[in-house]
């Protein structure tokens, strides 16, 4: 089984190291990790947390790679902002990635996990518009970013009672940010968390993954989004039947931002 979304203790939420997964992979049949730390700009924010200093998690990542061992990738979770993107695109010239997940996770200048006020004054229907609108900027401006990570990460939030996004509700919007992936050859990830937040689905649900599939989209990665070796590829088995139910083949693994393809039958066995 091949993880291609692990964070360790380098990122400020990560509770397992490098050298615990390690070990731990190879005792459940793990024998591929991308590490994907998290790269959030928090400049001008009201927060206590740092952006990550890359060349220190590239040295320590260095220290433990060994793929006669175990098979490992040195990759990264950027959160995308729209007036970041200069800023951004210049530290990843910079740095040997061999994967890049784009992500929302500050949206407006509100970290959604940590200030609720992003949903202040707006009903569930605008605060998902608000942050559609904002993938679609990121989709649009950035060029630097292999597949866009959990794509309806915003329904973990705001505390609504109805979590899951209906796919015609949001049609317009989804269908734009899926066609504009699709022309830039982006990918999209199955993200296994969705189950560990209690929405009995991964990211994206079903009917996103379903669309972009009808569209054309071919670019699929798995990622447990582990942030403990307990969640390595955690639910794996589950997400690989959705794909073949979807009508998936294979899943991507990039090496130096190729993406290469796996068929989803080798693992399975």
């Amino acid at each position: 089984m091949k993880d291609c979304h692990v964070h360790t203790n380098i990122s400020h939420d990560g509770i397992s190291s490098i050298s615990e997964y390690l070990t731990y992979a190879s005792k459940i049949g793990v024998d591929e990790i991308t590490f994907t730390e998290h790269y959030d700009d928090y400049t001008d924010l009201d927060t206590n947390l740092k952006t990550l200093n890359i060349s220190e998690y590239y040295n320590t990542y260095l220290l433990y790679k060994n793929d006669d061992i175990l098979k490992t990738n040195f990759g990264i979770e950027i959160g995308l902002q729209p007036d970041l993107v200069f800023k951004t695109e210049d530290m990843v010239s910079r740095y040997p990635f061999d994967f890049i997940i784009g992500s929302s996770h500050i949206t407006c200048k509100k970290d959604m996990a940590m200030d609720k006020s992003f949903f202040d004054g707006y009903s569930r229907k605008e605060a998902y518009l608000r942050y559609f609108n904002e993938v679609l900027q990121n989709v649009m401006l950035y060029n630097e970013f292999d597949v866009y990570g959990h794509l309806d990460y915003i329904v973990r939030y705001g505390g609504y009672a109805s979590t899951k996004i209906e796919y015609d509700e949001f049609k317009e919007i989804l269908d734009e940010i899926l066609v504009h992936l699709i022309k830039k050859g982006k990918g999209i990830e199955l993200n296994t968390s969705g189950n560990r937040y209690g929405l009995g689905t991964p990211h994206p649900n079903m009917d996103i993954l379903q669309r972009y599939k009808e569209l054309g989209g071919k670019i699929i990665t798995l990622g447990s989004d582990a942030h403990k070796t307990t969640d390595l590829a955690r639910n794996f088995d589950d997400a690989l039947d959705i794909l073949e139910n979807v009508g998936y083949k294979e899943i991507a693994v990039y090496h130096k931002r190729i993406p290469d393809f796996v068929k989803i039958e080798t693992l399975k066995k």
